[in-house]
């Protein structure tokens, strides 16, 4: 299956759980385990447990399938049903559940709401219109990346299944708390039975960045791109020259200087090379204007990609001939 199929086909289960405060280091055990006995089910993906936040006070779990198919055949589970009913020692209520199918990306970079609700087959018109004009007033507010929704899913879930992303929980907290959104809700008073979840997750450590104390959003996805390749390149060819005395064959020589390349990108070369060097283009601080942001970020990399280009272009023809 390629990767465009996967994401096509997908299914995530996003799952929100009250765990009793003094339970909670039994809950993660248990909750391992759940995860451990899931990855052995075919079409498992991942399995992401996200603790409390500022902007969600439960406990999210979300698990990715290859299909619906397999999704819910782990769901319907005996070997889940088992664990469940020996986890509710740990749980304060009822977990909810929200399936996510089709071209959805998950809920890994920016601060998502999960909303689900319920429709009348009569009212779906309605309820579509009024998806509509939730998105374009979303448009209008600050930090909002976009949306999805998604049809019920039969024998699996009776609920449309809505994603909006933002790049912050503030971004988010502005849009939850506006007049807009009140004045919509009112619209829409038929729709009024939904539940609302949010996932607050981190993307790893490459691009970790905090702006007086608090986390900086996350960079766009071509930005994210643009620093990667200033820092693999470089990288991968000192590498490439650092190993070429030992002339290895090309198969190996691709799976060592990637595994090289990798560690050295995660540990050293990200955090201490580009980081510091791209920290203001990759998430701009407040109160600077955009436009110099901007300009200074990609003369920045046009400089030092130059520079590199030019140095292992010396290094490799004259310097030193690589045979």
């Amino acid at each position: 299956m390629t990767a465009n199929e996967l994401t096509h086909n997908a299914a995530t289960v996003v799952i929100g759980q009250k765990v009793k405060p003094e339970r909670a280091d039994d809950f993660l055990v248990w909750q391992n385990e759940m995860n451990r006995v899931a990855s052995t089910f075919p079409g498992f993906v991942t399995a992401e447990v996200t603790p409390p936040t500022a902007a969600q006070p439960d406990w999210v779990v979300v698990y990715r399938f290859d299909s619906v198919a397999n999704l819910q055949a782990w769901i319907n589970s005996v070997a889940r049903q088992d664990r469940l009913t020996a986890g509710r020692q740990y749980l304060d209520g009822t977990p909810t559940q929200q399936v996510i199918a089709g071209a959805a990306t998950p809920p890994d970079q920016l601060v998502t709401v999960v909303v689900t609700h319920r429709v009348a087959p009569e009212h779906v018109d309605e309820f579509l219109a009024w998806q509509g004009r939730f998105r374009a007033a979303e448009n209008k507010f600050p930090g909002y990346r976009g949306s999805e929704l998604f049809r019920p899913i039969e024998g699996l879930q009776d609920e449309w299944t809505a994603l909006y992303r933002y790049d912050s929980a503030a971004d988010l907290d502005a849009w939850l708390t506006s007049p807009e959104r009140k004045r919509l809700l009112a619209e829409g008073k038929e729709f009024h039975d939904f539940e609302l979840r949010t996932v607050d997750n981190s993307f790893g450590n490459w691009f970790a960045f905090e702006t007086d104390g608090e986390s900086a959003a996350r960079p766009s996805d071509f930005k994210t791109s643009i620093a990667v390749w200033v820092d693999l390149y470089p990288t991968v060819v000192l590498l490439a020259i650092a190993t070429f005395p030992l002339h290895m064959p090309l198969w190996l020589g691709m799976l060592i200087g990637n595994l090289l390349s990798s560690l050295a990108m995660s540990y050293f070369t990200m955090p201490f090379y580009v980081n510091p060097l791209l920290k203001n283009w990759l998430s701009p601080p407040k109160g600077v204007p955009r436009k110099r942001i901007e300009i200074r970020g990609v003369a920045t990399i046009i400089a030092v990609m130059s520079a590199c280009t030019l140095a292992i272009y010396l290094g490799t023809t004259v310097i030193w001939h690589l045979r």
